[in-house]
């Protein structure tokens, strides 16, 4: 077992503040990051999680501010103030470019950070194709092939196959991480992710 699978979703706060630690994490540990992005809704939806849209402001506020700045703080990764200008876009273009470029042969650890922490520290429009031809060209990447193929029959059935996969597995959000068959749901779990990679206690093992 070489990979640690990452289900998660372009727009996805939690996976932002999660990014870089758990990168250095996998990269510590010798393991490639297998990405997934997904239909967050679809997930949340398929768990039996409460919409957002229809959450109470008191836990809106919790989860989805006074928590997102303690992780900011902890993680070392800026966000900015309140939720961003265009979080409720749909997604199928921005984590289609990403889907792109794993079937183009590219590594996209990069990418996935850099379309997570725009959105997140730059208020950036992740449906917007000036946008994420910037974030790709940024991290050294040739957007036209990318932007061209991310709304493709190819890549838009990855995305589902990614989502159902993810429902199939009982995925409960962004960011989830598999170590083979062992999950963990958050970026709060991260250090337990590093301990089993470690040789902590885990399904794959047995140790």
């Amino acid at each position: 077992m070489t990979t640690i699978e990452y289900f998660y979703s372009a727009h996805s706060a939690y996976a932002y503040l999660g990014s870089a630690r758990f990168m250095q994490i996998a990269r510590a540990a010798g393991r490639r990051i297998e990405h997934r992005p997904m239909y967050l809704s679809a997930v949340i939806a398929a768990a039996g999680a409460v919409p957002f849209a229809n959450r109470s402001h008191s836990h809106v506020d919790y989860f989805f501010r006074r928590e997102i700045e303690r992780w900011s703080k902890f993680r070392g990764a800026p966000v900015m103030a309140g939720i961003p200008t265009h979080h409720h876009q749909d997604m199928r273009l921005a984590n289609g470019l990403l889907i792109a470029s794993i079937q183009q042969g590219l590594d996209i650890d990069a990418l996935a950070h850099a379309l997570l922490q725009a959105h997140w520290r730059d208020d950036a429009d992740l449906a917007d194709t000036d946008t994420l031809e910037a974030l790709a060209r940024g991290v050294d990447l040739n957007p036209e092939p990318l932007i061209e193929a991310a709304l493709s029959d190819t890549v838009q059935e990855r995305y589902r196959a990614n989502t159902d996969e993810a429902i199939r597995r009982s995925v409960f959000g962004s960011p989830t991480y598999f170590l083979g068959r062992d999950m963990f749901y958050g970026q709060d779990h991260l250090e337990l992710l590093e301990h089993a990679l470690a040789g902590g206690r885990s399904k794959t093992t047995g140790s």
